[in-house]
């Protein structure tokens, strides 16, 4: 009966309704919006007052930059052609200082008809980093990356290609006598034999080895002096150096600094409290005024190396106490863990609490990088050309003086670019490395 009662009911649908589309409210950019702009009142103040903002800076700047001129060789005469074409006291760019200064800003006074050699050097770089960023890329490119170092050193400065070859023959000695020493005299001694051969192989008989061998077979190219190198061209070569090298003393420093060996500890914290106490720009002056008195009489020691070797020690110290915060935060079992599949202080280092630790400290390493990169403009202060000071010399010229946003903004956009860059990588690789499911 009930069921004659539910067949005969008008209320019971005897077939299924199509599919409707989903409100306008609940999909596509105006879902976005609502949950993004307007999901309060206090968003939605928010979102119309950013949007003010935002039209006012750029209804002031973006016609002054869209509307600019290019094709001028001096800044009177790029007045000129602004009176002629917009109107006498226009807002207008003068981008023209750009198409006529571009190669000093990006190379400063390297020769011209060898421009080839540290764009040819940049490429070089990349391919090398890349089997290191990329898991997906040949691992034959480690290959590159080995002799990558020592053959842009030498496309930049160029001279003898022996002198490169026997700075890369240090880190041979190094490796040997940390390979075949670790079986004699252990692990800890050989460490330290690793490191300290090969630097006085470097500042006793590296000069001496290049010498002779460029004697017996001399290959080489066209000398290029320190001095010439500058604008962004020097920033890069300043920051990635850094960037690279403070890496892995950051790893041995950290390590050190949780080491128990007494000496080996309270030397990693003196290095790392002593670095970290005083700006960057006070290492900087002490790279070009006091170095070379701690030297021998009559060495020659470059002070674009001087300077380099100041922000690599910089850059370390900040970048030890990043990767111990990441080794601090790893839990004690991890540790214990290694212990217990009978790993040795090393393995264990490599296999387990490295990696995870690395992972953790990601943004902080990126943070370092960046920072770093940034405040290689500093160098301007010791008498070195980066952007800054090249902006500098090209406004203390006749043609171009009184000029000002247009190099600053140019300078700008190439810092935001390569620390753009390195926070976008950082973000893919804490996204590949994420282990939970959120």
């Amino acid at each position: 009966m009930s069921d004659t009662r539910a067949h005969s009911a008008s209320y019971v649908r005897e077939t299924m309704l199509p599919e409707a589309e989903p409100p306008v409210t609940q999909t596509g950019a105006i879902k976005w919006m609502r949950e993004n702009l307007f999901s309060s009142i206090t968003n939605a103040i928010l979102t119309l007052l950013s949007v003010y903002v935002i039209y006012y800076v750029l209804s002031h700047t973006l016609g002054w930059m869209l509307f600019g001129i290019w094709d001028a060789g001096s800044l009177s005469e790029c007045r000129e052609i602004r009176d002629e074409l917009y109107g006498e006291g226009a807002s207008v760019a003068c981008w023209a200082v750009l198409a006529d200064r571009w190669d000093q800003l990006m190379f400063g006074f390297y020769p011209q008809d060898l421009y080839w050699r540290p764009v040819l050097a940049l490429g070089i770089f990349f391919v090398a980093v890349a089997p290191i960023l990329f898991e997906n890329v040949s691992r034959k490119l480690f290959y590159v990356t080995a002799i990558a170092p020592f053959l842009c050193f030498w496309l930049i400065w160029g001279g003898s290609i022996w002198t490169p070859v026997a700075v890369a023959l240090g880190f041979v000695i190094g490796w040997a006598v940390f390979r075949f020493g670790s079986e004699i005299v252990g692990a800890l001694l050989a460490t330290i034999g690793a490191i300290l051969l090969p630097i006085l192989y470097w500042l006793l008989l590296a000069g001496t080895v290049g010498q002779g061998l460029h004697a017996i077979l001399p290959i080489g190219i066209e000398f290029v002096d320190s001095d010439s190198i500058g604008g962004f061209m020097l920033a890069i070569i300043i920051g990635v150096t850094s960037i690279i090298l403070s890496f892995p003393l950051g790893i041995v420093l950290a390590l050190g600094r949780q080491s128990d060996l007494f000496i080996i500890n309270k030397s990693c914290v003196f290095f790392i409290e002593v670095i970290r106490s005083v700006p960057l720009i006070v290492w900087l002056f002490t790279a070009s005024l006091l170095l070379n008195y701690f030297l021998p009489p009559g060495t020659n020691f470059d002070l674009l190396l001087r300077v380099i070797i100041m922000v690599t020690f910089f850059a370390s110290a900040y970048m030890a106490e990043v990767i111990r915060g990441g080794l601090a935060a790893l839990p004690r079992g991890q540790y214990e863990g290694a212990d217990s599949l009978g790993l040795n202080y090393w393995q264990s280092m490599q296999l387990i609490v490295l990696p995870q630790a690395l992972k953790i400290s990601i943004p902080g390493i990126v943070n370092t990088f960046i920072g770093i990169f940034k405040d290689t403009t500093l160098v301007v202060f010791v008498g070195l050309s980066d952007p800054i000071g090249f902006s500098n010399l090209i406004r203390a010229t006749t043609d171009w003086n009184g000029i000002y946003w247009e190099l600053f903004i140019f300078i700008g956009a190439c810092f935001f670019v390569c620390c753009f860059a390195m926070s976008k990588y950082s973000q893919f690789l804490e996204r590949k490395l994420r282990t939970d499911h959120r």
